[in-house]
């Protein structure tokens, strides 16, 4: 019933952690991870978790870009829902059957967003991304967007561009706004652990400003890294 697309590119550390909690997950058909030119043991780690786990996976490989990624992920995919799952990113227990306990009315959903970390910053920007889901209607790709497949293919895919979840939840809003579900999914802090916390948290608090504004997103470096 879901298909579980995972876009990568040297993510050896982190794709076994997220192929685990995709372990035992109900209503989940498939899990596909599209390599997007991985030099590292991305690809063999995945296999070996994945048979170890008994879990159905399928590894593809595309251009570089994780909009493209998760297009060719989709393409290929089998499921009523498509879910877009970061690699350092953990879905909670019971998540697949809370979508597919979702009414039929319903074409799109995240989850809450919560750091791996104790710190009361990482605490702070995951509190400031939920609330801005919850004012503008628009999911990043690290609250784990979930849709119909018959949707998402209507909508034409991610834009091959920088922030490409932005821009695809702004098109998702105008067609069908997504339900946050109560559950939490728990992503690694690296990115914001580089930059610095209280810098990541000023820039998380911007963009909430921005978005509420309608203004789209600050012009940065900051969330241009793939990972």
């Amino acid at each position: 019933m879901i298909s579980v697309v995972i876009p990568a590119v040297n993510e050896e550390r982190a794709i076994g952690a997220a192929l685990r909690a995709l372990a035992g997950q109900s209503q989940i058909a498939e899990v596909i991870l599209v390599d997007g030119g991985s030099d590292d043991a991305t690809l063999a780690r995945a296999r070996a978790v994945a048979a170890a786990e008994g879990l159905p996976l399928r590894c593809l490989v595309s251009a570089c870009g994780r909009g493209l990624q998760m297009n060719a992920g989709a393409a290929a995919a089998r499921g009523e829902w498509l879910l877009f799952l970061h690699a350092d990113t953990l879905l909670p227990p019971g998540a697949g059957a809370a979508i597919a306990g979702l009414p039929q009315q319903r074409a799109a959903g995240c989850f809450r967003l919560r750091f791996d970390s104790p710190s009361r910053y990482l605490g702070l920007i995951a509190r400031l991304h939920n609330l801005r889901c919850r004012l503008t209607g628009i999911a990043y790709g690290d609250q784990t967007l979930f849709l119909r497949r018959a949707l998402f293919e209507r909508l034409g895919g991610y834009p091959p561009a920088a922030m490409e979840d932005r821009l695809f939840g702004a098109l998702l809003r105008q067609h069908a706004r997504p339900r946050m579900l109560p559950l939490a999914v728990l992503t690694d802090p690296r990115k914001f652990d580089q930059a610095g916390h209280l810098r990541a948290t000023a820039w998380a608090a911007r963009i909430l400003l921005w978005d509420l504004l309608g203004l789209g997103l600050p012009r940065t470096d900051f969330f241009r890294d793939y990972r």
